[in-house]
């Protein structure tokens, strides 16, 4: 049934056995920012049930704000969290599976825990959450300068540590998508612009500094997307041409994989096609593509968080448009974090799988 998701896949030195990615999922347990043997059993358990590459949930990198969305965050940074992170990539790889870390800076977006003391002051490209929105303080270009440089560092700590890939969280209105969208980048300096091609010059030059610690063949993967938290709606390319404007300096600069997301895997990028944003990325840049987006269960992760009981849902949709060629890997995020076994089930064909409810998020299992 769903033989072309479980075909082999290479890019660099990331070689696949199958087309199954588990997306990354905010977690919250992992105190002081040092990920458990929990929480390497957790990613474990992930790789003993088929999935290709697995990337982790948002990690902090060294540089206070970037962990501002709640506490017991994991850090990528720091003795303590990168042993742990060493321990969950060796359970991974013990179990024949693939791993990325995502870096992650939350950039000016407001904490989850109202109650919480943040780490920091929030920072970002203007000091907004939003259009007309301030929160935190703008960052100088020393500020800017220190973030790229913390993320590489982390970059570098991942290939250290064995890690197969490294994952850039460059969508959702955080840091890096406030850079990318005019709502939230208001900056007069090289860093910002009235079109996408000036805004886009902080993520070609943080991946340039990543590909320069890493080494050619190391594979960059760059989550983007059109929404964000802040306006479902909001689109920062408009056409594909903008999207060409968008996306391609970024491979130029050494992104290998984008990851498309989308509330809706389904749904169309633009007018005239019927090819999502993966589909869309992947035709502009040459590149391979990440889709995601309610694979597997109704609904949409928004509601599911709600409370709305999500069912599980055909892939009769993804497996031809995959079969058709439009992306290459597919993330997959609340089937497996409610069933670690999903994709071996989606393998061999099985019925019994999980519905998912807002309870599995407040689980590490």
């Amino acid at each position: 049934m769903a033989r072309a998701l479980f075909t082999p896949f290479k890019s660099g030195s990331l070689d696949l056995k199958n087309r199954l990615v588990m997306a990354p999922m905010t977690r919250y347990f992992s105190p002081n920012g040092v990920p458990t043997p929990d929480v390497a059993a957790y990613y474990r358990r992930r790789a003993e049930g088929e999935v290709g590459l697995i990337i982790s949930e948002g990690t902090g990198i060294n540089r206070p704000a970037s962990l501002n969305h709640g506490p017991n965050l994991p850090r990528f940074f720091g003795g303590d969290a990168l042993n742990g992170w060493q321990r969950v990539i060796d359970g991974v790889h013990e179990a024949k599976g693939k791993m990325a870390p995502q870096l992650w800076h939350v950039g000016g977006t407001p904490s989850f825990f109202p109650e919480w003391t943040v780490p920091a002051p929030s920072e970002g490209p203007s000091g907004h959450f939003a259009p007309d929105k301030p929160l935190g303080r703008a960052m100088t270009e020393s500020d800017v300068a220190d973030t790229i440089a913390a993320f590489a560092r982390a970059a570098a700590d991942a290939k250290r540590l064995g890690f197969d890939a490294i994952e850039l969280h460059g969508a959702h209105g955080y840091l890096i998508d406030q850079f990318f969208w005019e709502g939230t980048n208001r900056r007069q300096d090289r860093f910002g612009g009235p079109t996408i091609s000036q805004r886009v010059r902080f993520g070609t030059e943080l991946v340039r500094a990543i590909r320069s610690v890493v080494g050619p063949g190391y594979p960059i993967i760059l989550r983007v997307s059109q929404w964000k938290q802040q306006d479902y709606a909001v689109r920062i390319a408009k056409t594909p041409i903008e999207l060409e404007q968008w996306l391609s300096p970024l491979a130029e600069a050494g992104v290998d994989i984008f990851h498309c997301s989308q509330r809706r895997f389904w749904e169309s990028e633009f007018e005239g096609s019927d090819l999502n944003l993966a589909g869309w990325a992947k035709k502009t840049t040459g590149k391979p593509t990440i889709t995601v987006g309610s694979v597997g269960l109704t609904g949409e992760f928004i509601a599911a968080n709600s409370g709305e009981v999500s069912k599980p849902a055909s892939l009769d949709e993804l497996l031809r448009r995959l079969e058709r060629g439009d992306f290459d890997l597919v993330a997959v995020g609340r089937a497996i974090l409610q069933d670690p076994q999903w994709g071996r089930k989606i393998r061999d064909g099985q019925r019994d799988l999980s519905d998912f409810s807002k309870e599995a998020i407040q689980t590490l299992f």
